[in-house]
């Protein structure tokens, strides 16, 4: 086969047999305006994908999978995600339209104005009509349109691309939910690519978004490792690899038969370190489990590179040992340029509309003091690269948010240049706890630091449910504050002693004999659904046996946790676990997955929030249907009091007042525990009052801050009526049952009699 090249030697990806190249390296003409031009007027043409993502199939001869064969060198290089990426590069490159939009700061007011409220897809769990694909289901229009009138504005799709791994000629199945990505193409799985650009096309015309996810800091094992491991042209640029004289191999474990790979024990670790090779131990080792993975750092077989070379590698692999880590300074830029093409690839050619960045945090590695851990969090290069991806996004008219669990400094400093939005680790452990204990002391206090660290609560993506555990590891006070004295509970405490009294609570609490259908994940969290955790917190302990009344508790709590997420500055995301108000999965339902240690899966049970396959027992991925409490959004939109239509209402108020583009002035003191007060400043100027009852106890009392004016009259948005009016110490009188919240509106003049009027007769004010 005849290999293409630029000028400097690089191979081209191949176009498919009989297709003409010049064409493939074009972009397509339309001569009618299409969604790009009309939504996205700075987008680059769309670009014709012929000369990517391949189904190249090689003659499969009975040679070795090395280097040695180069139809299976060639098979890998015409899949890998790197020389994808250099094709669409040069086909951007000179356009006049990359220079079109700003992209230097983040802009998350304006990120928020475009997708204000979010539904959180995961495909595994979606249940879809019988053969329907997962995007086929997302760009149904009927969905769209309950979507609209709820209020949701946009989809996070999850990843959808292939993942998983290559082994000889085969893939491998994914080891972490697909974000062990290895291709640009997406998974057949979940659908085509001509579904996914009907789905952004269907989601543009109820005035919606699409939101897709990249992996900065890592792959699966597919082609690229493959070639890497072969020490094939610049691809071992993309990761932490250490190719190991065979004169060392005596300091690397054997592999054992059947696998490509071996987890570095801590003695192993130490010996290489101390031979030069690699910096050592990191600073945590996430998804710990002895025997299966001590360190950060795994040894491969041996394999013959392209050279003839029997070459042994050491790699870093901050999570699994089939996600291998990503550098972002290697000379050759090769993990960058993989990174940034497939960034571009799903805003410029499926038309995505914003990106999710996955484990951001985790892009610099660097050597520490001496017997000291290496240092791998909060290192510049990960602000760096985050800006470097961030600027991309927005230059081509995307937007950007991380899911970053670091130190509320971490956050804030990523946020400065990098991208425009950040999910909200910060109180989300904390109102959870304040749910556990109807204490709101410590939520107020992560709020105050938030604040008073600089972080724009407008910047935050506040969520229910997703797909992953509740987290409460709280990196802020275990890790970077560990030592600092916080006061809680009228104690003063180390940050450490805050992070285990929150984390020992929630244990007791939401696992074990108080709640057995809830799961222990690692360290990290609790595995469980918004339902199944609201249940341990009332203290239900079989859910079997939920009654009717516990049921309308269940729901009155669960639209307690939609107003705090909702009713502050920021983004509201939620997920079809919420939506249709699913239980935690029976373990033993899902024993094979959760048979390594991850729990998590008990709270990725399938559901099917639109009604269209009553009967199935799974997703088309094969996970278990979980309980719903609520129904289909159909069912549930025909119903007045059900979660659709009281959301429907939180999220109508908070379009209505701006306070999704507001922010956050003061979180004052409370004259009861179990209050929460959140004082934000409008869109329109005005002053908000968001009131939050996370008792069960009906309580009376004074709300005070020094922003509230003396004077002005205080209306509630759901009610229109007028609640009372400031008085000279600041305050006003609020009664609010239990379990139950609202958002006040403060007018420094009275109310004209036709607006008291209305007010009277509970309509709403304008």
């Amino acid at each position: 086969m005849r290999e293409p090249k630029t000028s400097d030697g690089v191979f081209e990806a191949e176009t498919v047999a009989g297709e003409n190249e010049e064409a493939a390296a074009e972009p397509s003409v339309d001569p009618d305006v299409n969604f790009d031009e009309q939504f996205y007027p700075a987008r680059p043409k769309a670009l014709r994908p012929t000369a990517r993502r391949r189904q190249y199939f090689a003659t499969r001869p009975s040679f070795e999978f090395d280097g040695r064969n180069a139809a299976y060198v060639e098979w890998l290089r015409n899949q890998a995600m790197l020389g994808d990426a250099n094709t669409l590069a040069r086909q951007l490159s000179g356009q006049a339209s990359m220079w079109q939009n700003s992209y230097a700061h983040p802009n998350p007011r304006a990120a928020v104005e475009r997708a204000p409220v979010w539904f959180t897809a995961y495909p595994l769990s979606f249940i879809t009509r019988s053969s329907q694909s997962f995007l086929s289901a997302l760009g149904d229009p009927a969905m769209w349109e309950a979507f609209s009138e709820i209020g949701i504005r946009a989809i996070h799709t999850g990843p959808v691309k292939l993942a998983g791994g290559i082994s000889g000629w085969s893939q491998t199945p994914s080891v972490d939910g697909h974000f062990d990505r290895i291709s640009m193409a997406i998974d057949p799985v979940f659908g085509t690519e001509d579904e996914f650009r009907s789905m952004c096309q269907v989601a543009a015309d109820h005035g919606g978004t699409i939101i897709d996810d990249i992996v900065p800091g890592h792959t699966g094992k597919g082609a690229d490792f493959r070639l890497a491991e072969m020490n094939f042209r610049d691809y071992p640029g993309i990761y932490h690899m250490i190719d190991i004289p065979e004169e060392d191999w005596h300091l690397l474990p054997d592999v054992p038969e059947g696998q490509d790979s071996v987890n570095l024990s801590p003695d192993s670790e130490q010996a290489l370190q101390k031979a030069g090779y690699i910096i050592g131990r990191l600073q945590r080792v996430i998804f710990y489990e002895p025997g299966v993975k001590e360190t950060n750092w795994s040894a491969t077989r041996a394999i013959v590179d392209t050279a003839g070379k029997t070459r042994r590698w050491v790699y870093l692999h901050y999570f699994k040992a089939g996600q291998p880590s990503i550098n972002w300074l290697d000379p050759t830029f090769a993990g960058m340029r993989l990174v940034v093409g497939d960034a571009l690839h799903s805003l410029v050619d499926l038309g995505t509309g914003a990106l999710r960045l996955d484990a951001n945090g985790f892009l610099g590695v660097e050597k520490s003091a001496e017997e000291q851990p290496g240092w791998s969090e909060g290192h510049p290069l990960s602000e760096a690269a985050n800006q470097l991806i961030g600027s991309m996004i927005r230059k081509v008219g995307g937007f950007s948010f991380q899911e970053l669990n670091l130190t509320i400094d971490d956050i804030k400093a990523t946020s400065e240049a990098g991208p425009d939005l950040s999910y909200d680790f910060i109180t989300r452990p904390a109102y959870h706890y304040a749910l556990v204990t109807a204490d709101t002391e410590f939520l107020r206090l992560t709020l105050k630091l938030s604040m008073d660290i600089g972080v724009d609560q407008a910047s935050l993506v506040h969520a229910l449910q997703n797909h992953d555990e509740l987290t409460y590891e709280l990196m802020h006070f275990a890790a970077g504050h560990r030592d600092d004295v916080f006061e809680l509970n009228g104690q003063e405490l180390t940050g450490a002693q805050v992070a285990e009294q929150v984390q020992q609570t929630m244990r007791e609490r939401l696992t074990g004999e108080n709640a057995p259908y809830n799961a222990l994940f690692t360290t990290n969290g609790i595995a469980c659904t918004s339902v199944s955790f609201i249940m341990a917190a009332l203290g239900i302990r079989d859910p079997e046996a939920v009654t009717p009344e516990e049921e309308a508790r269940i729901l009155d709590v669960h639209i307690l946790l939609a107003m705090y997420n909702a009713l502050q500055p920021g983004v509201f995301a939620l997920s079809g676990w919420d939506l249709a108000g699913i239980m935690a999965l029976d373990r033993k339902s899902v024993a094979e997955l959760t048979a390594q240690g991850d729990t998590r899966w008990i709270n990725r049970g399938a559901h099917d929030i639109m009604g269209t396959s009553p009967d199935a027992q799974t997703s088309s991925a094969g996970m278990p249907r979980a309980r719903s409490l609520y129904g289909p959004l159909p069912e549930q939109l025909q119903n007045s009091s059900s979660f659709a239509r009281r959301l429907q209402r939180i999220l109508a108020v908070r379009e209505e007042s701006g306070i999704a583009t507001g922010a956050l002035l003061d979180v004052p003191d409370v004259s009861n525990r179990g209050l929460l007060v959140m004082v934000v400043r409008l869109d329109n100027g005005a002053l908000g009052v968001t009131v939050l009852n996370f008792s069960d106890q009906d309580i009376s009392g004074s709300i005070q801050s020094s922003h509230l004016v003396p004077g002005a009259a205080v209306h509630d948005l759901f009610t229109g009526d007028a609640v009372g009016q400031v008085d000279d110490l600041h305050s006003f009188f609020l009664e609010l049952p239990a379990y139950q919240g609202t958002v006040l509106q403060l007018t420094e003049e009275d109310a004209a009699p036709d607006q008291e009027e209305g007010a009277q007769h509970g309509e709403a004010l304008p």
